[in-house]
């Protein structure tokens, strides 16, 4: 296919609560309280990010949207010409204004739409147009369990020239999936079955399900924490570490003895656990108090990746923002993961979309990975899905 008009829908909101650390963004009351804490919705940088391979082509092509924040306003900005087909029917969008506007874009002739949100829009997207008009998602979300979106907005955007220019994609249908945000903000995760999307599908630039549900492997685990705990016992005892979720990095945190949360981010230092399920302006400020008499004090942060995706950052941690992740450095990143999760990405990279793609570029390369007690491999970290993992790669001891 050869894109004439590209469906636009952005979710203003989507994405917001996860750097305050709300677990998702559902519901106007969780929007009114990631807002309160001064965090900035990241929709329309992300779609921006995105559309911004499409520019070249711009004279050749029309942006179809909602009007206002729903995507109106950034074509615009990014010199498309665009044709407005409806708008919200409030000052703020709801998911039924997403299920109204795929509707009409789709009845405007759109060849794909494309959407940034995370899987609650996705499973607007189901509800309006079924398995079988060709939708290509934006992350932009929190959690984003569900195998129709990008790896990354540059990556979405690789999609969306290839498909301008005219190249050879493939279309296949690919599982939306849904969590609950109450059960998950109560530490739980259990996830569901929406539907299907069509999907345009070229080499690394989609992301996989998410794989939920599968047995912890409680010894790899085990041995893992107690590689940890052997080196931060090693390490400066006035470092602050900064956990990520997971069921990997809780085990390292209740193996020293703190009782952290298993969907949150933690604070460690000094032999306590200092401040659990805290947001990313909660991190700056640890940091800053942290470093107020010695700017070289260090801080970690210990990280897992998602099982099946393969994502480190930008998957459910959003807590760990780009100015968190600056902050830090590169250089103080300690990756966990057991040897299973790390076979079943079948050599693809772990990937990294922390929303600052300059960032994610200079991030990207080779990191250590501790698979267990003495055992670490060094795998490739990418921003935009390249990368292999060498055939010499091996195991240390």
């Amino acid at each position: 296919m050869k894109l004439k008009k590209l469906g636009l829908i952005i979710n203003p909101w989507a994405g917001v609560g996860g750097p305050a650390g709300l677990k998702g963004s559902d519901g106007a009351d969780t929007v009114e309280r990631a807002l309160a804490a001064g965090i900035v919705p990241q929709s329309h940088k992300r779609a921006a990010i995105a559309l911004a391979a499409l520019q070249p082509f711009s004279s050749a092509l029309q942006i179809v949207t909602f009007a206002g924040d729903m995507g109106e306003q950034l074509a615009i900005s990014l010199g498309f010409n665009v044709d407005v087909v409806g708008t919200a029917e409030g000052d703020r969008s709801t998911p039924e204004d997403t299920e109204r506007a795929a509707k009409a874009i789709r009845a405007a002739g759109a060849d794909l739409i494309v959407f940034a949100g995370g899987d609650g829009t996705a499973r607007n997207l189901v509800n309006a147009l079924g398995d079988a008009f060709p939708v290509l998602g934006i992350p932009a979300g929190v959690k984003m369990h569900s195998a129709c979106f990008a790896i990354s907005p540059r990556a979405g955007g690789e999609v969306l020239r290839r498909l301008m220019a005219g190249e050879l994609v493939d279309l296949h249908q690919h599982e939306v999936r849904d969590i609950d945000e109450k059960s998950f903000r109560e530490g739980r995760v259990s996830t569901r079955y929406y539907g299907d999307l069509l999907v345009p599908e070229e080499g690394h630039f989609l992301q996989a399900v998410k794989n939920a549900g599968r047995e912890v492997e409680e010894l790899a685990v085990a041995d893992i924490a107690a590689q940890i705990v052997e080196e931060i016992d090693a390490l400066d005892p006035d470092t602050l570490y900064v956990f990520g979720p997971g069921s990997t990095t809780l085990a390292v945190l209740s193996e020293l003895g703190g009782d952290g949360t298993l969907l949150g981010v933690d604070l460690w230092c000094q032999g306590a656990l200092l401040e659990k399920d805290v947001s990313a302006p909660q991190i700056n400020d640890a940091i800053a108090r942290h470093r107020e008499n010695d700017r070289e004090r260090p801080v970690k942060i210990i990280l897992t990746a998602i099982g099946g995706q393969g994502h480190l950052i930008g998957r459910g941690n959003q807590q760990l923002n780009p100015s968190v992740l600056q902050a830090v450095g590169r250089d103080n990143l300690m990756v966990i993961a057991t040897k299973t999760k790390i076979t079943e990405l079948g050599g693809r990279p772990l990937l990294i979309d922390s929303g600052d793609p300059q960032l994610d570029e200079a991030w990207s390369g080779f990191v250590r990975v501790v698979t267990g007690y003495r055992d670490e491999i060094l795998y490739p970290l990418s921003g935009d899905g390249s990368g292999e993992v060498p055939a010499n790669t091996t195991v240390s001891d």
